[in-house]
């Protein structure tokens, strides 16, 4: 049996993710330790004030929210003090960052999930205490920026009772791996079929649905791809013994 990477605290902060990256010879281009913390400082340095709304300013401070979409709610591995459902519009969750590395290969290349432009989307926003943000999200970003295939940015997050700002991490459409316009059964295909060092992209896949759910948030698309994905892994059936 193949053994994958487990993705914690621990292997993250190792730099397991840019030693997978750095064996693709050339397919990707991991970003250097220089390069993540000048985009880490320079993501800081923009942070919005929080404005009216946003609560009360012992709440806050210099604390920083992170918005997440995917993997990060089900696995987030980084220490916060406070986790809410919220939404930010103008941006949608979709399947459009295709991976060689982490949930795929360059034969069989899988998917995983980016903030795209238009609509809105429902994940989880993450508070990170002041006293801890650049040791938290020094991690983040090890996790989330292996490559430039991400822009970080501030959004406003509605937590219902207020608005904060928030780190969110959009897809970089300039990116060679942006994966625009598949549709759904296409998706599912890939996720139902790839695996990567951090193992199958249906686990991912799934993971996310079971978490979307939990929290009580309904994406109907995602559902209908994991739905799918589902379908094709009972056709294709057990792998072998041996």
């Amino acid at each position: 049996m193949t053994s994958h990477i487990t993705l914690d605290r621990a292997s993250i902060a190792a730099g397991a993710l840019q030693e997978i990256a750095a064996r693709m010879k050339g397919l990707v281009r991991p970003l250097e330790l220089e390069e993540l913390e000048a985009s880490l400082s320079t993501t800081l340095a923009a942070r919005p004030p929080s404005g009216p709304g946003s609560g009360p300013a012992s709440h806050d401070g210099d604390d920083v929210w992170v918005f997440a979409y995917g993997s990060l709610i089900w696995n987030p591995a980084f220490h916060f003090e406070e986790r809410r459902v919220g939404m930010v519009r103008g941006w949608h969750r979709r399947f459009c960052l295709s991976t060689v590395m982490g949930r795929g290969t360059p034969e069989c290349p899988g998917l995983v999930l980016g903030l795209d432009r238009g609509g809105a989307c429902r994940g989880v926003a993450y508070r990170v205490a002041a006293a801890k943000v650049r040791e938290e999200l020094s991690v983040v970003w090890r996790r989330e920026m292996v490559t430039a295939a991400y822009r970080p940015r501030w959004g406003k997050v509605d937590l219902g009772h207020r608005r904060v700002p928030a780190i969110l991490f959009t897809i970089n459409r300039d990116d060679p791996h942006y994966a625009p316009g598949l549709d759904e059964r296409t998706v599912a295909e890939r996720m139902a079929t790839a695996v990567g060092a951090l193992g199958p992209a249906a686990d991912y896949l799934f993971k996310t649905e079971e978490a979307l759910s939990r929290e009580g948030i309904l994406d109907v698309s995602l559902e209908r791809v994991a739905k799918h994905a589902r379908r094709l892994g009972a056709q294709k059936g057990p792998p072998p013994t041996k």
